[in-house]
């Protein structure tokens, strides 16, 4: 497996939309295969495909604790118990009616968080990475990473949900950290529809 560079704000690629997955083979596999190693060393708890330059529709996700156990009583330190979601060509079928908030990070946006409403529940259809079509219902911080990783395959970032004062400070704060490193910087901006 290969860790892969992370794209970051304001790099154009992350808005652009990703297409869809015609299919499913060990090419692909290994790819999925690459991001759960590159999210699981970022680390982070879901990455698009996107994030790392590739616009298909995929995500790997991941919300079980990612620390190790250090044991008790002097007993050996275990590895964390891993629990990835591969998900290809995933689909929001519905979402629920309940509110929910949750403090909401990013890969692409390093050491930036806010709180982000979003609907406490939602329905997901996909292909698992061998090809069949799955249905998962979520709620907690599962839906809420389902919902961000989705946005991601859409061009969305969680920053759009923010208020327009707070997402203009923060693509203004990526753009400049970007000019001194001189990485890219299209202009970032899209009003969430």
């Amino acid at each position: 497996m290969t860790i892969k560079p992370i794209i970051t704000l304001p790099d154009p690629v992350l808005r652009q939309v990703s297409k869809p997955v015609e299919r499913v083979d060990d090419d692909l596999r290994r790819l999925l295969d690459d991001m759960l190693e590159t999210m699981y060393d970022a680390p982070g708890i879901g990455l698009a495909g996107i994030q790392i330059g590739v616009p298909l529709r995929i995500v790997t996700i991941d919300v079980s604790p990612h620390e190790k156990d250090d044991g008790e009583d002097g007993a050996e330190a275990k590895e964390p118990k891993r629990e990835p979601l591969f998900l290809i060509n995933p689909k929001i079928v519905s979402l629920g009616d309940e509110p929910s908030i949750y403090e909401e990070g990013c890969l692409s946006i390093p050491d930036y968080y806010a709180e982000v409403e979003r609907p406490a529940s939602v329905t997901v259809s996909y292909l698992d990475r061998d090809g069949h079509e799955q249905l998962l219902q979520a709620d907690g911080i599962l839906s809420t990473c389902l919902q961000h990783e989705i946005d991601h395959l859409d061009g969305k970032l969680f920053i759009d949900l923010l208020s327009r004062l707070k997402r203009d400070m923060v693509i203004k704060k990526f753009t400049k950290l970007a000019k001194q490193s001189g990485k890219p910087t299209g202009d970032t901006r899209r009003m969430v529809g």
